[in-house]
């Protein structure tokens, strides 16, 4: 006898359900005889059985709100039948549509040849015709607010207006699971920046005022406390953190993760990341004093870290930037840094572009009014340009199609491999050795796809290039890096899996939050740039596996970490609210899935597809410009002409008339610098499209298009 018995999530396409027949069990039979069961497809083309029980609940999604958005409506049942929630049958016949996406929680058994399915959950992902829950106008902008209100009240309780003090004295690194201060009391200065990337990311969204206060104290305190200048003041380095003893506090210039990868180092990492809250902060602020310091963190990359005969005689020289620098002699090519002696990574070449240098560009290219003859400032936005163009041209050149893996490399030494001008690989790297990480694969899909964008206009070569990598890479990834049968993106997994089967896992088939957002995003941005709705269909996959498993309901947080089957890991660091490696992410992702989804896909009939983002520019910004003429760039993300138009700016609530559509650069007034401009972008591509109709009509429920209401 043969008896196996597991908990089982499954995510699919509803291929079979009850019709009138079966609720009728024959025309005239036992209603309580009809069908019990439903079909599902998962994207491994497997089938299931779902049997609902007694118990079974059908529940819709929820948002960090935990509000019931259950609005399916009781179905018009045939002549002579009322609808009776406790008959199974009449349940299948109201929550499950055929043709919709479906996620279910149950058990599985096999006995003797026998397979069953019971299903315990039931979880529906709409409950209106017309879209998923999570491509509902506001879905992002609740869970960017949740999840804004949720750090800055476990972290400075009811405050609402926040000093450079407050995060001296409150601000925590690490939280646990109940957003409660820990007994370590570090505070890392790479962390806080990201946070401050949240909460920015939050007020550009939303308007709230709150979060650009905290920010705004975020920034001043980064600056106050972190902040390491060059003995000429042209150079911006910064420190890895800072920690409060029993009798005093220490600031620490080099990592001090004990048996961290970056443990005794300054890893390049560190340094782009001190740089995403403030470029994100400048882009609400353009606040010339926050400018300052970015223009010398970004030089600051060149002069330490950049493997250049002109940097340094004794480097390789075979471009890109090192990883790491050795603290007491500020070179990345010492024995004192061990197997980080002279390497290069992923993080170090490529977390450039989201982590600073799209926003940046986004507020310097154009040059503001008034600043078009500020030569300094010219020189930098050429030097900014460059940089993106080479740490494209870099990931394009040696990260891919080495090996015949479907993963990128991401690991490399500084010199060549003989007989080549491709750097030689370093398989052997602790713990990722010969491994892929998920997430950095579609990490790398979504930017390439962003600058295709960007360079569209000007370089259509290299544009076609960047896509044609980057889908290659959303396509490797949907056999390559997704669970087939319960949804979301794996962790980290072998390039080569020598186990005969499709993934070899370096520890477990576990998934985490940050790369689940990458998938998202890269789906997203190719279908916006291909109109291919296979990319929409594996991005509303990787949405329904966020929004069902990763919400923390109880206290407006993530879960770092779940199971195959989207159970929370909450042991060791993982329970935490807050560390290390928490945070950023979730509001990267609410960010930009709310504009890429309001630009790239129709919902409904069509009419809101429009999104508002908010700016307060400084008062600080005339005194730099000529003749007292300032202005801010508002374009959202890098889009191509014509994917969006401005529809309207209003400053203080006051609306103005005098804009174009086609441009986005704002011109103020003095009278109008330290107010907030609000400006509404609307779509000009979600509606012209009819692959995006018929996608958007994949999600309507069957009972909807098929019965009158």
């Amino acid at each position: 006898m043969k008896f196996l018995t597991q908990n089982v999530t499954l995510l699919g396409t509803v291929i079979d359900t009850v019709e009138e027949a079966d609720v009728l069990a024959g025309k005239g039979g036992d209603p309580a005889q009809a069908r019990d069961w439903f079909g599902i497809r998962c994207r491994s083309g497997d089938e299931f059985r779902i049997h609902i029980g007694a118990e079974t609940q059908c529940v819709v999604l929820q948002n960090l709100d935990g509000l019931n958005r259950d609005r399916v409506a009781t179905p018009k049942m045939p002549d002579g039948m009322t609808y009776d929630d406790s008959n199974r049958a009449h349940k299948i016949y109201k929550y499950v549509a055929k043709d919709s996406l479906i996620a279910v929680q149950g058990v599985y058994q096999e006995n003797d040849g026998a397979k069953r399915f019971d299903a315990t959950y039931v979880h529906l992902l709409d409950s209106k015709a017309g879209y998923y829950l999570f491509e509902n106008t506001h879905w992002w902008l609740t869970q960017i607010e949740r999840l804004g209100d949720g750090w800055l009240d476990s972290m400075f309780g009811d405050r609402r207006t926040y000093r450079l003090d407050d995060f001296a004295e409150l601000y925590r690194t690490n939280l646990n699971i109940l957003g409660l201060p820990t007994d370590d009391k570090t505070q890392e200065m790479a962390t806080l920046s990201r946070l401050i990337y949240g909460l920015s990311s939050a007020y550009l969204l939303t308007g709230i005022e709150r979060y650009r206060l905290a920010a705004f104290a975020g920034i001043e305190y980064q600056r106050e406390t972190f902040r390491c200048l060059s003995h000429d003041g042209k150079y911006c380095l910064w420190a890895y953190g800072r920690r409060e003893d029993k009798y005093n506090t220490k600031l620490f210039f080099p990592n001090i993760i004990p048996g961290g990868d970056d443990e005794g180092t300054v890893p390049l990492y560190e340094q782009i990341y001190a740089l995403a809250g403030m470029t994100q902060y400048y882009r609400i602020s353009a606040d010339p004093s926050v400018l300052e310091d970015i223009k010398g963190t970004v030089r600051g990359f060149d002069a330490y870290f950049l493997d250049s005969k002109e940097v340094n005689p004794e480097f390789p020289g075979t471009d890109g930037y090192f990883s790491h620098l050795d603290y007491a002699t500020m070179r990345p090519d010492v024995p004192s840094l061990g197997d980080r002696c002279a390497r290069k990574n992923w993080n170090s070449i490529g977390d450039h572009i989201p982590a600073y240098m799209i926003n940046l560009l986004l507020t310097l290219d154009p040059l503001p009014l008034g600043l078009a003859d500020n030569e300094d400032l010219k020189r930098f936005v050429a030097e900014c340009k460059d940089l993106l163009r080479r740490v494209a041209s870099l990931i394009l050149k040696h990260f891919f199609d080495r090996d015949g893996s479907p993963y990128v490399n991401e690991r490399f030494k500084a010199e060549f491999e003989p007989g080549t001008d491709l750097w030689k690989l370093d398989s052997e790297w602790r713990w990722q050795k010969d491994r892929a990480v998920v997430g950095h694969n579609l990490k790398i899909a979504w930017n390439l796809t962003r600058l295709a964008n960007y360079y569209l206009p000007t370089d259509k070569s290299f544009a076609d290039e960047l896509i044609r990598r980057a889908r290659q890479l959303g396509d490797a990834m949907e056999t390559h890096g997704i669970d087939p049968i319960r949804g979301g993106i794996f962790d980290t997994v072998e390039r080569h899996p020598k186990n005969g089967m499709p993934y070899q896992f370096g520890w477990s088939n576990t998934k985490d939050f940050w790369q689940q957002e990458q998938a998202i995003l890269a789906y997203q941005i190719l279908y916006g740039f291909t109109r291919d709705g296979r990319y929409l269909q594996l991005a509303r996959e990787m949405a329904a596996f966020w929004n069902l498993f990763f919400l923390d309901h109880d206290r407006w947080g993530l879960f770092f970490r779940t199971t195959e089957n989207g159970q929370p890991v909450i042991e060791g660091n993982y329970e935490a609210k807050s560390n290390h490696a928490i945070g950023y992410h979730d509001f990267e992702l609410s960010f930009l899935a709310h504009i890429y989804l309001r630009t790239y896909l129709i919902v409904g009939d069509g009419a809101d597809n429009t999104f508002s983002v908010f700016f307060r520019p400084s008062p600080d910004i005339i005194s730099k410009a000529k003749d007292g003429v300032a202005s801010i760039n508002v374009l959202p993300d890098f889009f191509r002409p014509g994917d969006v138009e401005v529809i309207g700016i209003a400053v203080d609530g006051v609306p103005r008339t005098d804009f174009k559509p086609e441009v986005f650069q704002v011109p103020l007034t003095k009278d109008e610098l330290g107010r907030q401009v609000a400006v509404l972008f609307r779509s000009k591509v979600a509606n012209r499209h009819p692959d995006a109709e018929a996608a958007a009509r994949i999600s309507v429920p069957a009972w909807q298009q098929r019965r009158p209401r």
